[in-house]
């Protein structure tokens, strides 16, 4: 083995400022991207958000995207509806539904993101 083969998250993630035009600066790192034509996910995403930092609400067309909350807490918005998230949590958000979130605790939120798109059915 290398030290190729093992990459700290540290090194990876980049700051991403007002994502969704969200508050303050988040770090993220795409660990996975579909390539084009292939099935399966879109892509995978890890993010954290610092203390006071979100991502903006918004929308996406026929694709569902579902957050995973690996450690930390906020609250989220999704579809009119305000409710806390924490370890464990599993939010899925539906195509065309409006969602965002802010993490308002005092440590890092710590998120995996992935998203696929729907195509056979765009309404679940």
């Amino acid at each position: 083995m290398t030290a190729r083969d093992v990459v700290n998250l540290d090194t990876l993630l980049r700051g991403k400022e007002h994502d969704h035009g969200g508050l303050g600066t988040i770090l993220a790192h795409r660990l996975f991207s579909r390539a084009e034509g292939s099935p399966g996910a879109e892509f995978v995403d890890i993010a954290v958000l610092p203390p006071g930092t979100s991502i903006g609400r918004h929308r996406h067309a026929r694709d569902r995207e579902t957050y995973v909350v690996i450690s930390g807490s906020g609250l989220m918005y999704r579809d009119g509806t305000e409710f806390r998230v924490g370890t464990g949590d599993v939010v899925v958000n539906r195509p065309y539904g409006e969602h965002g979130l802010v993490n308002d605790s005092a440590a890092d939120l710590w998120l995996l993101v992935f998203e696929e798109e729907l195509r056979d059915h765009p309404e679940a």
